[in-house]
């Protein structure tokens, strides 16, 4: 088997920036904040995908084994941003990736 994705292993519904620090930078106040991190699993690889939203937007970082760097895109709907990480996660895992953690960030 193969360790190449699937093209549609990490559809997102655009190109990403390749500047992680959109993804630090984007630090609402607002009460409807949501964080959510899963990290998954494939052969021998690890990827993660993250989401934090706001009522102001959203941003939505990857981080692909087959990639240098982190991705991140930034959303001005938290809805749509909502609906890509779902559509996301639901294609990753039916391209064979195993859900290993799905909550708040890991930190520590």
């Amino acid at each position: 088997m193969s360790n190449d994705f699937d093209t549609e292993d990490f559809d997102l519904g655009a190109e990403f920036d390749d500047d992680f620090a959109d993804f630090e930078d984007f630090e609402p106040e607002d009460d409807d904040l949501l964080v959510r991190t899963v990290v998954m699993s494939k052969e021998d690889m690890i990827a993660l995908l993250c989401i934090k939203s706001a009522s102001a937007g959203a941003a939505i970082c990857r981080v692909d084994p087959r990639e240098a760097m982190p991705s991140v895109q930034l959303y001005d709907d938290p809805e749509a941003a909502h609906h890509w990480f779902s559509k996301s996660l639901r294609t990753s895992r039916l391209n064979g990736w195993r859900l290993i953690y799905d909550g708040l960030p890991l930190q520590g």
